[in-house]
């Protein structure tokens, strides 16, 4: 039996409630495949679905019918919101194969560090889009940074710092050496930072492979899965040279990030969260699609990264 972080892209996913309840019935039949015979923590994505939450309240403060809502108590709401329908769409599937194994959500909250340089420079989008007059009023009001976004108007950046610490990793650690199904560190984890004896929020955006290969080193997992849009990683991706990776190892990969052959933004955090994770010979990081993720443990497809 080994112990596997699941990292669910944002495919997994949906834009909306119904969307959603049924593209996680897919996600938890694989999931609940795989825990059968393993201790499994799940991690997820929240992109479309913070941006939703954000939209509404930012949208609803312009005419004072709803207060403006600070970022990481949107994270917070997202974590609920998907932690919600993917544990019963996972304890629902559960039962139906006569596993005796439960699953619930865990808030997370993932420290970073208030001196990270990525405050300086923010560059996550979220929010509504402005045009620019409207953008620059808001800047001389709040003081936010927004930014021209793929030229349909301005939005709102917010950094992106690196994952220090998990604050409930513990506590996610003893219900999955239970047998329990966690979900944890939805969309990254609540950005938080020290405040005396406690923490408080932050408005950033964690990356979610970053956090999942710090959650996975810090329980001692022996896999880290992340699931993505493609069943492989490849190199001169989309080029009439295209080659897959069927594996690889940290010395191979580290040189083929370094020629520049993944995109940031998408393919890149994928891999250099899998090196981070992959340091000692016990522990094999794979990268594939949720459909492909049973036969990648096995060894049939995917992309399988190992110690070198």
């Amino acid at each position: 039996m080994s112990k596997i972080v699941i990292a669910l892209g944002g495919n997994a996913l949906g834009k909306t409630p119904d969307e959603q309840k049924l593209l996680v019935k897919k996600a938890a039949d694989i999931i609940v495949s795989i825990a059968k015979d393993n201790d499994v923590i799940v991690t997820h994505g929240n992109g479309p679905q913070v941006g939703m939450i954000a939209n509404a309240f930012e949208y609803a403060s312009k005419f004072n019918v709803a207060p403006f809502m600070p970022f990481a108590e949107c994270g917070a709401m997202s974590q609920g919101y998907i932690g919600y329908h993917l544990q019963n769409a996972i304890n629902e599937k559960l039962r139906e194969n006569n596993i005796e194994k439960k699953c619930a959500t865990i808030i997370t909250q993932v420290e970073v560090d208030e001196n990270d340089e990525a405050f300086t420079d923010p560059t996550k989008p979220v929010g509504m889009f402005y045009t620019k007059d409207e953008a620059d009023k808001l800047a001389s009001s709040n003081g936010y940074k927004y930014v021209e976004d793929s030229g349909r108007g301005y939005r709102r950046v917010v950094p992106s710092p690196k994952p220090e610490r998990i604050l409930e990793q513990e506590i996610v650690s003893n219900l999955a050496d239970d047998g329990n199904i966690v979900i944890t560190v939805g969309g990254g984890g609540i950005p938080v930072v020290k405040d005396g004896l406690g923490y408080k929020g932050v408005d950033a955006v964690i990356d979610k492979d970053f956090a999942s290969s710090k959650l996975a080193a810090n329980i001692k997992a022996d896999i880290l899965l992340i699931l993505t849009a493609v069943d492989k990683v490849y190199i001169n991706y989309n080029k009439d040279n295209q080659i897959a990776l069927d594996s690889t190892d940290t010395l191979e990969l580290q040189k083929y990030i370094d020629e520049g052959h993944f995109a940031k933004g998408s393919m890149l955090p994928k891999v250099e969260a899998c090196l981070k994770f992959v340091d000692s010979p016990n522990k094999i990081a794979i990268i594939t699609s949720l459909d492909e993720a049973a036969n990648a443990l096995e060894g049939k497809n995917g992309t399988r990264i190992t110690f070198n």
